[in-house]
């Protein structure tokens, strides 16, 4: 049914069942594992430097480390399943470069994490799972986890 998986990465805790969900998902349709990690550009962009880090491009590699590791560690994971794997680090507006991404490749289904957060803090907030579940014109299967506030 799905020719290709695409589990977007944002390094964060809680991801497990979401990988565990996307690698599934892939074995049982025998379909590639894109992984995909997107650097936040409003985050580095909007940074002035302080002591620690003193030019953003400092904090833009750091954000693009973290995310090469996050998509390391779902690759191994998936290759002891023998799912082959696509790895894939964008700069962008995160919702805007999955949505862009599951199009450019398309992509039969896309497995995103979401943090089950109380409704304060998405309105707040808002969550990139919300966006790419609202504006996909493809399959979206969102996986919740639950955190502790």
């Amino acid at each position: 049914m799905y020719d290709s998986v695409l589990l977007p990465t944002d390094a964060s805790a809680g991801m497990d069942k979401a990988v565990e969900h996307a690698i599934d998902a892939a074995k049982q349709y025998g379909a590639p594992l894109h992984v995909l990690y997107v650097v936040d550009t409003d985050t580095y962009a909007s940074y002035s430097g302080d002591e620690y880090v003193h030019e953003f491009e400092g904090l833009e590699s750091a954000l693009e480390q973290a995310g090469e590791e996050a998509i390391e560690e779902v690759v191994a994971t998936a290759d002891a399943e023998g799912v082959e794997t696509e790895s894939v680090v964008r700069h962008g507006v995160p919702h805007e470069e999955i949505l862009t991404y599951a199009d450019e490749a398309d992509v039969g289904l896309t497995v995103i994490g979401s943090k089950n957060r109380s409704g304060e803090y998405r309105r707040l907030l808002g969550s990139v799972a919300d966006r790419v579940t609202r504006m996909a014109d493809r399959p979206v299967t969102v996986v919740k986890t639950p955190v502790e506030e």
